[in-house]
């Protein structure tokens, strides 16, 4: 896999890529058509947040050849279906092949489900709980180099705190900034990769965030 010093992958097709997406079709199309999108639906952002959740410790590729089968085990992320869940479920859902068995995970999926509910209740509404973190509107990253993107920042620390007072769990400040990236609260994509332009013009405005860490 040739990548430039920016951290850039030139593709067949002539278009540059993030480094991360590398070669694999099924990551370059997550890539093309997902990863940075600003997201506003609060069920398909509490999937993707139970989702990174899982992936602690593991590779985003893994969860995403088994993204269908979490699906289908987790009612859809149906939060007011996997509230219900007992410890027969649990227990089901620790013989499913198709997800990864982690208990400890499983169980954070079913608090976290409640825990979205609970901000529904209040008329707040998942999304809007979310996006009030960035006031609204998407972070628009400036990095032109691998160098420059973060692992977590103050938004994400922040954001991390107040998900773990409402009841969520695997939601460090590391999974909760490649959530932001993945949900397009900040589009971080490299500059120069050919899907900055797009993410960048569904709406937003650079953002003053410290930043720390590594590549992401």
């Amino acid at each position: 896999m040739l990548t430039d010093a920016s951290g850039l992958i030139p593709h067949p097709d002539g278009c540059a890529r993030c480094w991360w997406a590398g070669l694999d079709p099924v990551y370059v199309a997550y890539h093309d058509t997902e990863w940075g999108v600003p997201e506003r639906d609060g069920r398909a952002l509490y999937e993707k947040l139970i989702l990174d959740g899982f992936q602690a410790g593991l590779s985003w590729i893994t969860i995403l050849r088994r993204r269908e089968g979490f699906r289908r085990a987790f009612a859809g992320f149906d939060p007011e279906a996997i509230a219900r869940f007992t410890e027969a479920d649990v227990a089901r859902l620790m013989q499913d092949t198709g997800i990864i068995r982690n208990r400890a995970k499983i169980v954070g999926t079913i608090a976290g489900a409640r825990a979205y509910l609970a901000i529904e209740a209040r008329g707040t509404g998942f999304a809007a709980f979310l996006w009030d973190f960035v006031d609204g509107a998407p972070i628009q990253g400036t990095a032109r180099d691998r160098a420059g993107i973060a692992t977590e920042t103050d938004i994400s620390r922040k954001l991390s705190k107040a998900l773990k007072a409402e009841g969520f769990a695997f939601c460090g400040p590391t999974i909760v900034h490649a959530f932001m990236q993945a949900v397009g609260l900040v589009n971080d994509h490299l500059v120069g990769c050919h899907r900055y332009g797009p993410c960048a013009a569904l709406g937003g405005r650079i953002h003053e965030d410290k930043v720390v860490g590594g590549p992401a």
